[in-house]
């Protein structure tokens, strides 16, 4: 099969990493390696970050810390509480931050300034500071220099004599004080308790304990003060509104004596309304009238019954009771009538009617009746008269009764003013004496100093430094350094867009990959400028004798690794062109400095030693390279064989050791049309004249990135191998470049990685890649052989 005449696309026999594992799947493997790749840069900076720690703490003076502790206590207050007219109460989270605002406010560290003279005190002015902050204090200096003025400087201040100005400088050194100790002070909550912690640091142990010291006595005396202010300012203005209340209660009072005397509004001893009182009494008496009305209308309406029924029925109708006016005598009467009457009618019975004494008796109880019935007639006249009188004294009580009521109905509308007038007053009472207790209550707490705070921790002289802490700032160092580090490491990382293992080339651009070629000497030199920059990329400061050495490594060193490469790609373009009695191979690379002249020789030298006919051509004709490393001195080489139109015979030369035929290229100026030449006819000629004689054809071509001559001798090359260099080649170049030249791209066989650290080639294989046991190879690679091209190096 002719792996070459595939196209790119088609010869990628692995699919893309990232694309086969997906976008959300993390690489363990992948990040192991990375860390173990940067393992050293990690390092360096953990070790920079310590030791930046320790020149910290060295240059860091200590400093202490003082602490004590309040209780914002309520069982203290409560004596006050329960004479206090406003209890306040310390239970929510809110009211504990304010107690922590007043702690750091400005007035109270006025106090502490004012008490302990701190604005006079050089070592709270002006306490030592640390080597860093005094560079970022230098570094604010510089750069403020040019923006800060002086007092003479400023508007106005030119006129200001001696004392004033010296006034002016100690109000603002006191306000710096105040404003310093202010930012210093420490105050905080101890978790969910009422007690708050207030500590100063500074350098002096002493200067710290009185500060806190002053700070806490400052704030007890604050929390006194305030309480007692509260309670002067609550009485004053109690005070005055005692006064108010005194003169509104009086005036109501004497609005409800003159309503009442106006209108009459009196009262007895039980405070009824005297016009009550007197409708009360009429009602009953009208109540008495009516009785008695009642009474002489049935005695009179009785009598008058008998009367009417005439005088026979009168005596069995009366009946008169013994209280009756004319009792007496109606009853004296009516006994006559009853013994007459039996009489009469036991002189019947004995004698009958006619007898004269029955006629004489029947005469006599007639004239009795007659009386009975004139007694009768005259108490029914009296009973008459009884009547009427009772009549019209109930007429009269009701006459009293209706203009009693009259007056009544005015009274108690008035009574309603009246007990609106008298509920004022009452409430301006009672207001006014609650008001004249909390006065009092007030003036009573004024000399009762009880607050709610009181110190449960007072502060110490502190016996070790608070800060700088060793262990922390190494730890925090170290930290600092190592994330440093792993940032350091993780952008050595994304910076990574080069070739380091065969994965690389298969998955990154599909090309077949032939093998590493360790870098030969032992290390990479420095680089120099292109122009004297040779093909291998190393300086032209390297002797004769060294390039040439370089040049001969897989014949000097036939069972080394950089020479198992070269047979491994020899054996990869034989399969593909087995079909062919001469092979042209184009050896070929992206960049300038990877090495590829040299490849070029060592392959072309190890075919050689192996017996095959074989001819190097140095076809850079713009940097001959190869020719200036093998140090041939020509003068004629490629170019002028094939302008000239001579044969390979008439400008190559022979090595004597190995038969190895090389075409030099002279370099003959600014000669530009390079790839014209390259891609001529008389270069065909050239190159199907050369197949005649040998089986291969090795070719340095130029980089594929600078000039385009790789590109015009394409259609001469039966294969191209290309070399990239370990951890300088960028992928995405290599693969742009395949992609926008397909032709050169399909005739690829493979790509090496050259100048490759096999020490440092392990940490970028996977785990279980051939690059991590490279060291096992070593028994197959003859020492003797590698020591001899490192010496010849």
């Amino acid at each position: 099969m002719n792996y070459a005449n595939f196209p790119l696309d088609k010869r990628m026999p692995l699919p893309n990493a990232d694309q086969e594992k997906g976008e959300d799947f993390i690489d363990v493997e992948r990040l192991l390696g990375m860390a173990a790749r940067q393992a050293k840069v990690v390092a360096v900076c953990a070790l920079i970050g310590v030791f930046l720690g320790v020149i910290y703490l060295q240059t860091t003076p200590k400093q202490y810390t003082a602490v004590s502790s309040v209780l914002i206590d309520e069982g203290l207050n409560k004596v006050v509480d329960d004479i206090s007219a406003a209890s306040a109460t310390m239970q929510t989270d809110s009211s504990m931050l304010s107690q922590i605002e007043i702690l750091t406010s400005a007035r109270l560290a006025s106090v502490v300034v004012d008490k302990l003279k701190l604005d006079q005190n050089p070592a709270f002015m002006n306490p030592p500071q640390s080597a860093l902050v005094k560079g970022i204090g230098f570094l604010r200096g510089a750069v403020g220099y040019f923006r800060s003025s002086s007092a003479d400087q400023i508007p106005g201040m030119e006129n200001v004599d001696e004392a004033t100005r010296e006034a002016m400088i100690k109000t603002a050194t006191h306000d710096y004080a105040v404003l310093k100790l202010q930012s210093e002070v420490l105050a905080q909550r101890n978790g969910r308790s009422y007690v708050i912690s207030i500590g100063y640091q500074a350098a002096d142990p002493a200067l710290a304990t009185a500060i806190t010291k002053a700070y806490a006595d400052a704030y007890l005396a604050d929390q006194l003060n305030a309480s007692f202010d509260a309670t002067e300012r609550a009485a004053v203005w109690l005070q005055g509104r005692l006064s108010e209340l005194r003169q509104s209660s009086q005036e109501a009072a004497l609005a409800v004596e003159k309503f009442r005397a106006e209108h009459g509004l009196s009262a007895n001893s039980d405070g009824q309304l005297m016009s009550d009182k007197q409708l009360s009494d009429l009602n009953a008496q009208l109540i008495v009238a009516q009785a008695d009305t009642a009474r002489a209308s049935a005695r009179y309406h009785q009598y008058k019954a008998i009367v009417d029924s005439g005088s026979e029925s009168a005596f069995n109708d009366s009946a008169i009771g013994a209280d009756q006016p004319s009792s007496s005598v109606i009853i004296a009467l009516k006994t006559r009538y009853l013994a007459i009457a039996k009489r009469l009618q036991d002189v019947e019975t004995n004698f009958g009617k006619d007898h004269p004494q029955a006629i004489a008796l029947a005469k006599e109880k007639s004239d009795v009746s007659a009386q009975i019935f004139g007694q009768l007639k005259q108490l029914t006249e009296s009973y008459r008269n009884d009547y009427e009188v009772a009549q019209a004294r109930e007429t009269a009580m009701r006459e009293k009764i209706s203009t009693a009521a009259g007056k009544s109905s005015i009274d108690n509308q008035s009574q309603v003013k009246l007990k609106e007038l008298d509920q004022q007053s009452q409430a301006l009472t009672t207001l006014y004496q609650t008001f004249l207790s909390r006065y009092e209550e007030a003036s009573q707490q004024q000399s009762f100093p009880v607050g709610k705070v009181r110190i449960i921790s007072d502060a110490t002289m502190p016996l070790s430094a608070s800060s700088p802490r060793t262990l922390r700032v190494v730890a925090l160092s170290l930290v600092l350094g190592l994330m440093l580090g792993a940032g350091f490491g993780g952008l050595n990382e994304f910076n990574e867009r080069f070739f380091r293992t065969g994965e690389d080339i298969r998955d990154r651009v599909g090309l077949k990959f032939l093998g590493y070629l360790p870098t030969i000497g032992g290390g990479r030199a420095k680089e120099s400028k292109p122009d004297d920059l040779p093909a291998d990329g190393k300086v032209a400061s390297l002797s004769a004798a060294e390039k040439r050495a370089r040049m001969r490594v897989s014949i000097d060193a036939p069972a080394s690794m950089f020479s198992e490469t070269l047979r491994n790609a020899k054996i990869a373009f034989d399969v593909v062109m087995e079909d062919r009695a001469s092979r042209v191979i184009g050896v070929i690379s992206v960049l300038p400095g990877e090495g590829k002249s040299t490849v070029a020789a060592n392959l072309a030298g190890l075919l050689a030693a192996n017996g095959a006919k074989t001819l190097l051509i140095d076809a850079d004709l713009r940097n001959p390279g190869l020719s200036r490393s093998l140090g041939m001195e020509a003068e004629q080489g490629l170019m002028e064989a094939v302008v000239n139109g001579q044969t390979w015979q008439s400008v190559g030369k022979v090595d004597r050791q190995t038969k190895l035929a090389i075409i030099p290229a002279v370099l003959r100026g600014q000669f530009s049309h390079t790839s014209e030449l390259l891609g001529s006819a008389g270069m065909r000629r050239f190159i199907e004249n050369a197949k005649e004689t040998f089986e291969y054809i090795i070719v340095d071509l130029p980089p594929l990135g600078p000039v385009v001559d790789a590109k015009a001798f394409a259609p001469l090359v039966d294969g191209f191998v290309m070399v990239t260099e370990w951890g300088r080649t960028p992928r995405a170049m290599v693969r742009s470049m395949l992609e926008a030249e397909p032709y050169i791209a399909n005739k690829v066989v493979g790509a090496v990685l050259n100048k490759v650290d096999l020490k440092k080639l392990a940490k970028y294989g996977s785990l279980g890649g051939s690059e991590r046991f490279f060291d096992r190879y070593s028994t197959y690679y003859l020492e003797k052989s590698e020591a001899r091209a490192k010496q010849a190096a």
